[in-house]
């Protein structure tokens, strides 16, 4: 995957955020910030634009999937990827629904993030 590629991560899980971080580094991301909360995710992504979020469903302050529609009205919109280990049909049909270009399912392999990752960003065609 091309370097041009930028992301904000948004999970509560500070080793999950590094686990990431490292799997898409690896891929040449360029991982332009992290957060904890809901509480201060949007005004990171509106800081750094970046062309991708990981996004937890479940974080302190608030839900991913509340926080999804602000972060769909940001112009130009972030591909965004629900990360959650509480994959619902409910919540991944809510995620996609709201504009979310994806889902991982915690716990996951490189393979299954960047797999996610690249369709998102329609690099696997």
């Amino acid at each position: 995957m091309p370097k041009k590629f930028t992301c904000v991560l948004i999970d509560d899980d500070s080793v999950l955020r590094s686990v990431m971080s490292s799997i898409l580094r690896s891929a040449d991301f360029e991982v332009l910030a992290e957060s904890a909360h809901a509480d201060n995710a949007l005004e990171l992504i509106k800081q750094h634009q970046p062309r991708l979020v990981m996004l937890d469903i479940n974080l302190p302050e608030g839900s991913g999937l509340d926080l999804l529609p602000q972060i769909m009205a940001i112009s130009p919109p972030p591909k965004v990827i629900m990360v959650t280990a509480d994959a619902t049909i409910d919540k991944v049909r809510g995620a996609l629904g709201k504009g979310a270009a994806g889902f991982v399912v915690k716990p996951f392999t490189p393979a299954k993030l960047l797999g996610a990752v690249g369709h998102a960003l329609g690099l696997d065609q």
